[in-house]
């Protein structure tokens, strides 16, 4: 038989994610108060978070960029967020920039801040360079999303063997998911689909 206790601090816990659920800015303005009562670099981080999280992604960047002067924090993760904020904002050449501030590292290679650069180098005519950031994310049996635009590249610069070969791969793959992650990827399998049935 199995019993549950639960203590204070985890019904404040349950508390605060059902709060959370439902007024999702609460959290940020119960955020605002606590930087400025205590104006550290962790509750800047928490407060940007907060901000992205909820899609305000100016905000968001003016704290990450705030977070910047402070030069004791290692600044890898707001790099990272402000990667990814300012690609949210198609703000291409400011993704391009701070992408370029963080790639030699090692967690770099085949993160969403490495799809979101080689995007934006795809959107300033970059192709080359955009192929190569798409390349390190290529893998079989995941990113999905990402494989997809790295085979739209391929035919849009007349590459079509390279590209229907990519989403041959992708569709083949798609047939061995299991249900749940058919329905997470289940508009990328169409596009595939659409996209193989055209060619």
């Amino acid at each position: 038989m199995f019993q549950y206790v639960f203590n204070k601090q985890d019904k404040d816990k349950v508390q605060d994610s059902i709060t959370n659920a439902v007024n999702p800015t609460k959290k940020t303005r119960d955020l605002e108060k606590q930087l400025e009562f205590s104006d550290t670099y962790a509750n800047r981080i928490a407060l940007a978070d907060s901000y992205y999280q909820n899609k305000n992604f100016v905000s968001a960047i003016s704290n990450y960029k705030k977070s910047l002067e402070d030069t004791v924090q290692d600044d890898f993760y707001a790099q990272q967020q402000l990667v990814l904020s300012y690609y949210q904002l198609h703000n291409y050449e400011k993704t391009i920039e701070h992408a370029e501030k963080i790639q030699q590292k090692p967690e770099f290679k085949g993160s969403k801040q490495q799809f979101c650069y080689g995007m934006a180098l795809k959107e300033v005519g970059e192709t080359e360079k955009a192929e190569f950031q798409l390349k390190q994310i290529d893998r079989p049996y995941s990113n999905y999303s990402e494989r997809l635009e790295l085979a739209k590249l391929y035919l849009e610069t007349d590459r079509i063997n390279v590209g229907k070969t990519l989403l041959d791969e992708i569709s083949a793959e798609s047939k061995n998911m299991t249900e749940p992650n058919r329905r997470i990827y289940r508009n990328t399998i169409l596009e595939v689909e659409r996209l193989l049935s055209s060619l």
